[in-house]
């Protein structure tokens, strides 16, 4: 089990707006791989159940918004420790931890290995009490882990390339290049695995995708000097021709290493099944829906991602201050099912507070925003 100290909130708002990992794209690849990799008797949990895990598998990162304890389960800067630099590991236990290091060194090089761990000692909880919603949500929340247990930047101290002169690389690589070239990403079929020791898991595919870490800095090393500057198109066409040999397989691991715990989960709760109507109002509320603006807080320039679930929906996205003002419309046109992400440039708007409110067919949904100069 995890620690249940409250975690400090002493992490850095610039690490806050990099640890969003993936991006909504990608954590929706490696989630959503779950209803094609879950063996064939978990098939009653497809596709109610699955969707509520695909769906959610953002909900970690929305909340870094308004619990300062959240940012420091997204990741670990496991080269920070000592023995990690000598041996390729650290001690597993995190209260051993903590006595050794101090309570505030170990929470500011993250506890995302722990983070993992408690959510599926919550989701074992939920399968053998079958309450299957706040499993779907708990499943999502182990997804987002994982997934950022599998993104290399997430897994050290240069996790933004400020020690190695590729400042900015964190998000180029897991959000603008993922964005771009996200269709190329494909999750298949898979088998999966029984886990006997889901702790040792967890931190046997931290220590096997760290090494990842100097793969994307050499490859933007290189689409650097292709390009000659970090932001054109040839730059993002590059860097992904020299990651695409590693960065697919990252993906793919993530869904297999996420489904496998949830059929260890399932076993430990003793093969609960869920009754086919055990979640129709999830079923029947599908419809177009309005995430976290992200980065959040921003100086300038924001993206809104939105995933519209029918043809031809008229659209409205419009920004209000505190007090109601209507300040901005971003979007007011008919659109297409898919997913999009809608700049919205705030230059020239005061700093404070923000709402963005949604409307699309029978759906009204609001996200704060916060600008900051």
């Amino acid at each position: 089990m995890t620690n249940t100290k409250p975690f400090l909130p002493i992490v850095s708002l610039l690490a806050i707006v990099l640890l969003s990992s993936w991006g909504y794209q990608g954590h929706q690849k490696i989630s959503g791989g779950v209803s094609l990799i879950l063996p064939q008797e978990m098939a009653f949990l497809a596709p109610a159940w699955t969707d509520i895990v695909r769906l959610h598998a953002s909900d970690a990162d929305y909340r870094k918004e308004t619990d300062p304890n959240e940012a420091p389960r997204h990741y670990i800067d496991i080269d920070n420790y000592p023995e990690f630099i000598f041996s390729g590991r650290i001690n597993q236990d995190l209260d051993s931890l903590i006595t050794e290091f101090g309570y505030s060194f170990v929470i500011d090089q993250g506890v995302l290995p722990w983070a993992t761990l408690a959510s599926y000692d919550s989701l074992v909880s939920c399968f053998a009490r079958k309450n299957w919603e706040k499993a779907g949500l708990f499943a999502a929340d182990l997804g987002h882990y994982i997934g950022d247990g599998h993104m290399p930047m997430h897994l050290t101290r240069n996790y933004n390339g400020q020690y190695s002169g590729n400042t900015g690389i964190h998000s180029r690589y897991e959000s603008k290049m993922i964005n771009q070239f996200a269709s190329q990403i494909v999750i298949t079929d898979d088998s999966v695995n029984l886990i006997t020791d889901v702790r040792g898991f967890i931190f046997n595919y931290i220590y096997g995708n760290y090494p990842c870490l100097d793969s994307i800095l050499l490859a933007d090393d290189y689409a650097q000097s292709v390009a000659g500057n970090t932001s054109s198109g040839i730059y993002y066409q590059t860097l992904w021709d020299q990651s695409v040999s590693f960065t697919i397989p990252l993906f793919q691991r993530g869904s297999l290493a996420l489904s496998s715990m949830i059929y260890t989960a399932w076993l430990e709760a003793g093969k609960p099944v869920m009754d086919p109507n055990a979640l129709p109002e999830l079923i029947a509320s599908e419809t177009t829906l309005m995430f976290q603006n992200f980065p959040n807080p921003f100086r300038s320039f924001t993206y809104i991602p939105l995933e519209v679930k029918n043809s031809n929906t008229r659209v409205i996205v419009r920004i209000f201050d505190a007090t109601g003002t209507m300040k901005a419309t971003v979007v007011d046109e008919k659109m297409g099912a898919g997913y999009y992400e809608i700049p919205w440039d705030a230059k020239g708007i005061a700093e404070g507070i923000y709402y963005c409110i949604l409307k699309a067919d029978d759906a009204v949904m609001t996200r704060k925003m916060v600008v900051m100069h």
